[in-house]
């Protein structure tokens, strides 16, 4: 073969190379020690001085055109390498279907069954000022009922702006802003500092109810409640109304449910006492009536709040309220 038919040779190969590892191959080949092109080389020397000024050049020049050949067709490989391809011949493979994670599974189960017995979904902002989050729900500065509400303040130096403790505030933001009747739920994420564990969280979800008119009651909320407990377990529950405090009604009330394990009899799950605490409840204070403009004597209202996520627990049978922000896959394809 000689010097011109190495090349046309080198220039055919070299067009059909993809890959690098077809291009070191074709080095080799061309430009290596063993190659057509090395053994001209060698014959190079042994030639008549005249022969060699007269093949001397041609060489050269086969042998820096061979190279110019390897060198753009490596960097053109390594281009390719480096530039996202995509092979739109290629099937790609099935897609694997998510859903929803069970905190929103419960959320929408919740907002239907409220939707469906007439009430506003209201959204609030999760950064709130102390008059909407505490004074305005009758929990002045001094007052010690703050120090059930762990807060996570954002500018401690005047603690005007703070992490929202609980979904009241949006209620008295609405209040401000609208007028009776009105039936009204609000869901959202709140935060409190505290330590965590199995039954508590420092950011968890909440679901505030408002009911205010002329003659809203307390039998009226006994009725929406048992409802709605209803419809969200599936089945009838007995529920337990018990007295509790909060600064924001009068009179604060707790709400039970039979347990979901034992039915009553005493369990681990519900310390002995047959009954699950599931929300906060009881009529709005005439204080809070007046910080937005309302007239006591005329209107009177209920409101009440639950955890979602502890919702979420006795529903679906979880035992560790952590679980639901760890993002462990192995907890979130059980729902």
């Amino acid at each position: 073969m000689n010097l011109e038919e190495i090349l046309e040779q080198g220039k055919k190969e070299i067009k059909e190379i993809i890959e690098a590892s077809g291009l070191e191959k074709w080095r080799v080949k061309f430009l290596g020690r063993k190659s057509a092109l090395a053994q001209w080389g060698k014959q190079f020397e042994k030639m008549p001085l005249d022969k060699r000024r007269e093949i001397g050049p041609l060489y050269n020049q086969i042998k820096s055109e061979l190279q110019k050949l390897y060198e753009e067709k490596l960097k053109s490989i390594e281009n390719f390498s480096s530039e996202e391809f995509f092979d739109y011949s290629v099937k790609s493979p099935p897609a694997i279907k998510g859903h929803l994670h069970p905190a929103t599974l419960v959320l929408e189960e919740v907002t239907k069954v409220f939707e469906k017995m007439g009430f506003e979904i209201v959204f609030g902002p999760e950064i709130e000022d102390d008059y909407h989050n505490f004074e305005a729900l009758n929990i002045l500065k001094d007052h010690p009922a703050r120090d059930r509400w762990d807060t996570l303040w954002l500018k401690p130096e005047n603690k005007n702006l703070l992490l929202r403790t609980h979904t009241s505030p949006v209620q008295i933001r609405y209040l401000e802003t609208h007028q009776p009747p009105i039936k009204m739920i609000t869901p959202g994420r709140c935060f409190r500092h505290e330590a965590t564990d199995s039954t508590h969280e420092m950011q968890f979800h909440q679901i505030e109810g408002l009911v205010v008119s002329e003659n809203a009651s307390l039998a009226n909320f006994k009725y929406l409640i048992e409802t709605a407990i209803e419809a969200i377990f599936k089945k009838k529950l007995k529920i337990r109304i018990v007295p509790d405090y909060f600064p924001f009604v009068s009179p604060g009330l707790e709400i039970d449910i039979n347990c979901l394990k034992c039915q009553g009899r005493g369990c681990r799950l519900c310390g002995g006492k047959g009954w699950l605490e599931i929300m906060g409840a009881g009529m709005v204070h005439p204080k809070v009536f007046e910080n937005v403009g309302y007239d006591k004597n005329k209107y009177q209202g209920f409101a009440f709040g639950l955890g979602l996520e502890r919702l979420a627990m006795l529903k679906y049978g979880i035992n560790d309220i952590r679980l639901f922000h760890s993002s462990d896959l192995r907890f979130l394809k059980q729902f």
